[in-house]
């Protein structure tokens, strides 16, 4: 199952962080570059004092213990959501108000 997901996220060339039980790590903003039998090729950057470093790495898939992707990201505070123009009425963002909601 974890080998057909990870071939689909290699496919889909997402960006996913990896943990790796073996190293009790968690490797953050990776991509899935290629799965060849049990291993697979990542390639993530890291920040190393004043530089950005690109890294390949090669893991054996069982040592991959957990898999995750950001769906979505909001920015806080009162910040308006940039909206197309033509978007469509059914997917707009509306202005809900929780108070306004329990009056009704």
């Amino acid at each position: 199952m974890l080998h057909r997901k990870l071939y689909q996220l290699c496919c889909d060339g997402r960006e996913v962080c990896i943990f790796l039980r073996d190293q009790q790590r968690w490797i953050d903003r990776a991509q899935i570059l290629d799965i060849e039998g049990d291993l697979v090729t990542l390639r993530y950057e890291s920040d190393e004092e004043d530089e950005i470093c690109a890294w390949e790495e090669m893991v054996r898939l069982e040592s991959i213990g957990s898999v995750t992707q950001k769906l979505a990201s909001i920015p806080k505070g009162n910040v308006e959501p940039l909206v197309c123009e033509d978007c469509p009425e059914e997917e707009k963002i509306r202005n809900i108000h929780p108070d306004s909601d329990r009056d009704r």
